[in-house]
């Protein structure tokens, strides 16, 4: 069997003690020298819709982050642009000193106002925003800062070598990308040690599949955004929810599962505004899928995702 019967059911949504921890999916060293947990907690929802304004529970927000390390995650994600300035602002009223997390951080995109997100990649921009994400968090130093955006109206040897010199004077300790190629990659390296990179990625989302691939050849943490996405394959007779019944799990569990097992370095970040949900999500780090089934929803996953491609040339 793939889960010990002594184990409450994945989506229990029970008290913490009850419930598996985030830890159970093992750990990855962050540039290779910071454990982390691998299943980790995107605070994007931790303000208001689509990343805009407060919350509607500030409260309920607060807890929620407050549960966070309780459940064993010790990677939390956030970004300047989420609020804008007010998730970090709620993860240090609640959280700090971070004994037990690490908190990574983004900048590099500005809010004009709901709904909007531009990149913004001037160098003396970039400096600027992980000074005010420090201060913010209130450390020394951030853990994990990662570009939202390369900028690609600024040459982006000019980010990189903002990114140098942030981590040269010691405002940040490791450096991200997001949404990038293998080859915005190599050349950042060429600046910079990159020890994560974040891009969208799912059971159906597979454009960044040769990053993955190169990511886990060299050692590099990758963060999914969006890991819960399943399309189609979630109904009633997909894939997705045909694995999920066999384990007595959920759908999204069991989309968690195929990421965790997917590569070593795959470091899913999925996020919520709910207790119940992120204790289900937790519980996902102790969900074992059998090789059948791993090979099973690869095979729809790709399969849903070339469908979408052939949609996508037949709308040009």
């Amino acid at each position: 069997m793939n889960q010990p019967q002594e184990q409450p059911p994945l989506n229990s949504g029970g008290d913490s003690a009850a419930s598996p921890l985030a830890a159970a999916a093992g750990t990855f060293a962050l540039g290779g020298e910071m454990p982390v947990a691998r299943l980790g907690f995107g605070a994007l929802h931790t303000v208001g819709r689509s990343g805009w304004g407060e919350p509607a529970d500030i409260q309920a927000v607060r807890e929620l982050l407050a549960l966070v390390p309780q459940l064993g995650i010790n990677l939390i994600d956030t970004a300047d642009a989420y609020g804008p300035h007010l998730s970090e602002e709620l993860i240090r009223q609640v959280l700090h000193p971070y004994d037990t997390v690490i908190v990574a951080t983004k900048g590099g995109q500005v809010r004009p106002g709901p709904g909007e997100w531009r990149p913004l990649g001037r160098p003396e921009y970039l400096k600027q925003a992980a000074q005010l994400s420090r201060r913010r968090l209130g450390v020394e130093s951030i853990d994990l800062w990662q570009l939202h955006r390369i900028d690609r109206r600024v040459p982006r040897d000019e980010q990189f070598c903002a990114l140098r010199e942030l981590r040269d004077e010691g405002v940040i300790r490791h450096v991200g990308l997001s949404e990038c190629q293998v080859e915005d990659i190599e050349v950042a390296q060429r600046y910079v040690p990159v020890a994560t990179v974040q891009n969208q990625y799912n059971l159906v989302h597979r454009r960044s599949e040769n990053v993955l691939n190169y990511c886990a050849e060299h050692g590099i943490g990758f963060m999914p955004w969006n890991p819960l996405g399943a399309g189609r394959l979630a109904a009633g007779g997909g894939a997705l929810a045909e694995v999920a019944a066999e384990l007595g799990a959920t759908p999204a569990q069991t989309a968690l599962a195929w990421l965790l097992r997917r590569s070593p370095v795959m470091l899913p970040i999925p996020g919520t505004a709910r207790p119940a949900h992120l204790r289900e999500n937790v519980a996902a780090a102790s969900l074992l899928l059998s090789d059948e089934q791993f090979a099973r929803l690869d095979r729809a996953g790709r399969s849903e995702w070339q469908r979408e491609l052939s949609e996508e040339e037949d709308l040009l």
